[in-house]
């Protein structure tokens, strides 16, 4: 409740079914699905441009990698991770239009296993650079990246993380020195996005339907993680870029 607005929230797809049943139920309290498009007369969703974030990811792994080759790892093929994937090659070939880009779904959002699996026949193929999108599976790629560098420090590799900063997931310590594989990470700004739309909903009435929040309106970013100093440059460029509308980026991967 926010000045005499009243708005349920629900965050993520998981509730997405628990809350358009419970729209249907209440046809006079209103509803808001986070992250996933729910429908219905009394229910708002609140989606991300993870597109761009997947953009800003591209350039920063793009930016960074020394041996030309990078990759993505997912979890469920969906919309969502459409998004990031196709945002994160086009990024990428924005830098440097030859590079390599591998694509791995692990199948679930629930299999480190798996993850570490994938991440380990990823980094022995030169990939140095993992975005990882791909939620409890993820954490299996910053497993095997921090079981990479602790057997040999002069590894360099890295993990991009998703959805908010991930340098904890990536510290390690080596010889009582502390040291971290999560490169940057992109940022869901969900607490930011809630705000706004109790805000525009107090000024306007509660309007039904899709409202898509990207970095013009705050809704995702990225951490300056251990990026160096002249790429944080270059992806404060292209963020200026895509706020100005000069960059189309796609929402779903290339054939």
């Amino acid at each position: 409740m926010q000045g005499g607005v009243d708005v349920i929230f629900g965050v993520g797809f998981k509730v997405q079914d628990a809350l358009t049943q419970m729209a249907g139920q209440n046809p006079n309290q209103n509803f808001a699905m986070v992250d996933t498009i729910a429908e219905g007369d009394n229910i708002a969703s609140l989606s991300f441009k993870d597109e761009e974030a997947g953009f800003l990811a591209g350039v920063a792994a793009a930016s960074t990698t020394e041996t030309n080759h990078i990759a993505f790892v997912g979890g469920v093929e969906g919309a969502v991770l459409d998004r990031f994937e196709a945002g994160f090659a086009a990024g990428a070939k924005a830098v440097n239009p030859d590079i390599e880009i591998s694509v791995e779904y692990v199948g679930s959002f629930a299999d480190a296993p798996r993850g570490k699996q994938i991440a380990a026949a990823l980094y022995s193929n030169n990939v140095d650079v993992i975005f990882q999108g791909a939620g409890g599976s993820g954490n299996g790629v910053f497993s095997e990246a921090r079981d990479l560098v602790t057997a040999d420090p002069d590894r360099n590799i890295w993990v991009i993380g998703s959805d908010r900063d991930q340098e904890e997931e990536g510290t390690i310590e080596i010889d009582g020195e502390t040291r971290t594989i999560t490169l940057t990470s992109t940022l869901k700004e969900i607490g930011t996005s809630m705000k706004r739309f109790l805000e525009e909903t107090e000024e306007n009435g509660f309007q039904a339907g899709n409202t898509v929040y990207g970095l013009a309106e705050g809704g995702i970013g990225l951490t300056n993680g251990q990026l160096a100093e002249d790429v944080i440059s270059t992806i404060e460029d292209y963020e200026q870029q895509i706020i100005n509308g000069e960059i189309d980026i796609p929402t779903t991967p290339a054939d």
